[in-house]
């Protein structure tokens, strides 16, 4: 009569790491490509909307930590605008992303053709 295979301590044991570090391991591989996938510069299109002023040059790149007010702060820059000057900013057309947004999560979440197009306008547009 042959005896069943039993596993050993040491066998168990390697089973048991061997699911544990899979979840592990492909959270890490995860992270890692979300991490190489996210550019160090964006490409950020800036269009005039309404009465703005067209700008001469509308493609930009831009660091990817940078918060939406230093997009913000740029346009002005370029416009030669003074911060008492209206300007409105807007995603796609759709909607004004809050200053502490940063533009990497922007570009995410709203990039068309690899470019994070901002509209600028002198009044409100929308909404």
């Amino acid at each position: 009569m042959t005896q069943p295979p039993h596993d050993t301590e040491e066998t168990t044991n390697e089973k048991l790491d061997a699911q544990d570090a899979s979840p592990t391991v492909k959270a890490i591989k995860a992270l890692e490509s979300y991490r190489k996938k996210e550019p160090l510069k964006i490409v950020v299109r800036f269009k005039a909307v309404g009465n703005a002023p067209i700008m001469k040059q509308n493609f930009y790149k831009i660091n990817s930590t940078n918060r939406f007010q230093a997009v913000i702060q740029f346009l002005r820059r370029e416009l030669g605008w003074q911060a008492s000057e209206p300007l409105f900013t807007y995603i796609n057309l759709a909607f004004s992303p809050a200053p502490d947004d940063t533009v990497s999560n922007l570009f995410k979440m709203f990039a068309t053709d690899g470019h994070l197009i901002v509209n600028y306008s002198t009044t409100a547009a929308w909404g």
